[in-house]
């Protein structure tokens, strides 16, 4: 079974139109799941109890675990199943596939099984404290208990479905679970629907999660016979080359969002020490600093299809010219989001909460933490060139470098020297010196590619 219709987007459609038809419906929906994130954070905030607030701060680093899974076996399976596209390699692109999704729905019940019967402990790791604790774990009851399967599968099926070119039905798929979040946030949160406060918006993430995973099941039944993604147990195959080639790029990732977990909780505990103002304002401004952070995300991990196709089909020349034009769009606009957001950031800030304390502790945060994002953009591209082309080694030298060399002991240090407005620039002093090193990297295996015409 080969679809010409795939094939043609590979390897002749022209470089602007088919980096756009992969990537846009990418950063559209990485960006209505910003919304959606921020919804939670906006109605949240409306209630104006930092301590609802704090809540969703101090569980962001549980839900952003789930992308170690997500990234384990969604991107390790989505790019194996993009290079057998390319080697016309089709029963690796299923079987791949398959793999993929079983472990993530183990994986999925195993972190509520984890999370749930070690949550006490847990809950002081993030920084919960006596007063936070309750209305902490209320959130992740939803979020984590009951909701890490659906979780993973959505983002996880959303990534196979996009290796084969199906870049729009992925994103439909992830947008109807944030949508219906949205729409359901303000009747499950605040006072005049079901006043569940952080606990609301828990539920309303489950709930929302379900619905994107049973639009990608009917999307399978349908589109049986005609996709390579497979989820019917009984192609399950634990054939050693898939296995290894899935986890040489999706255990590198994983580890980069660990790490990210990582550099969250050692932020929001030192942030903790100065109270439930300052918390609530760190997770405001990490919130608004998604936006142009799942943009760039959006178009590194879009064009990852067109990158691994033509690097396993040998055209290097089309895998460079896709990975520039990507490189030149993010750089401008990602230039103009940062101005934008240092000289609105209190304006930005007072939007989710009307808090004095919250507004001049967030103002100062975002300022920090939005010059970092032009640089921070070279480096998920460069990762996503390294995950795409089968690179494991180099993402994870990338992730190690990111967290545990440069921004996590700059958090440390910059702490020390500038009591909790130091923290805010930890991000722009790690990914100055990885997006100098992204370029020189990146280059060296475009003349490779050239030379040996990979």
């Amino acid at each position: 079974m080969e679809d010409t219709g795939k094939t043609q987007l590979f390897e002749t459609t022209p470089i602007a139109k088919a980096v756009m038809t992969l990537s846009v419906p990418t950063v559209i929906s990485s960006l209505v799941m910003v919304i959606y994130n921020l919804a939670d954070t906006y109605f949240v905030g409306m209630l104006n109890d930092s301590v609802q607030s704090a809540a969703v701060a101090l569980a962001a680093p549980v839900l952003l675990a789930f992308n170690a899974v997500n990234n384990l076996f969604g991107v390790g399976s989505s790019s194996m199943m993009s290079r057998g596209l390319g080697r016309k390699d089709f029963s690796a692109v299923r079987e791949s596939s398959v793999f993929g999704f079983y472990c993530a729905l183990v994986s999925g019940i195993l972190f509520s099984v984890l999370y749930t019967s070690f949550k006490v402990p847990l809950l002081k790791i993030l920084g919960a404290d006596s007063v936070t604790a309750a209305a902490t774990a209320e959130y992740l009851k939803w979020t984590v208990t009951c909701g890490a399967a659906p979780a993973i599968l959505n983002v996880v099926l959303a990534y196979m479905v996009r290796s084969e070119g199906a870049s729009l039905h992925a994103s439909i798929g992830t947008m109807s679970g944030c949508i219906l979040n949205m729409l359901l946030d303000p009747i499950f949160i605040l006072p005049r629907g079901l006043d569940m406060g952080a606990a609301g918006a828990g539920l309303a993430t489950f709930i929302s999660n379900c619905i994107a995973c049973l639009y990608f099941f009917v999307l399978l039944f349908i589109k049986r016979g005609k996709t390579y993604v497979c989820v019917d147990p009984r192609a399950l195959r634990f054939n050693s080359k898939i296995i290894l080639g899935i986890f040489a790029v999706g255990i590198p990732a994983s580890v980069q969002n660990l790490l990210n977990v990582t550099g969250m909780t050692v932020l929001n505990n030192f942030t903790s020490d100065f109270g439930d103002s300052a918390i609530a304002a760190m997770g405001i401004v990490q919130k608004v600093n998604m936006l142009p952070v799942q943009i760039a995300f959006g178009f590194s991990q879009g064009i990852m299809p067109l990158v691994s196709y033509n690097y396993a089909s040998g055209n290097s020349d089309r895998m460079k010219q896709s990975v520039m034009f990507t490189a030149k769009i993010m750089l401008v606009f990602l230039t103009a989001v940062t101005v934008f957001y240092y000289i609105f950031s209190g304006t930005l800030t007072e939007w989710f909460m009307e808090d004095p304390a919250v507004v001049a502790y967030g103002t100062r945060f975002l300022r920090g933490f939005c010059l970092g994002i032009p640089f921070l953009c070279i480096d998920f591209l460069a990762v996503g060139i390294f995950q795409s082309c089968g690179f494991g080694s180099k993402a994870l030298v990338f992730a190690i470098l990111r967290k545990i060399v440069l921004e996590i002991p700059a958090l440390f240090l910059l702490n020390y020297l500038f009591p909790l407005y130091g923290l805010a620039y930890a991000q722009l002093t790690a990914e100055v010196i990885l997006a100098a090193a992204a370029v020189i990297v990146v280059m060296r295996i475009f003349k490779a590619g050239a030379s040996k015409q990979i």
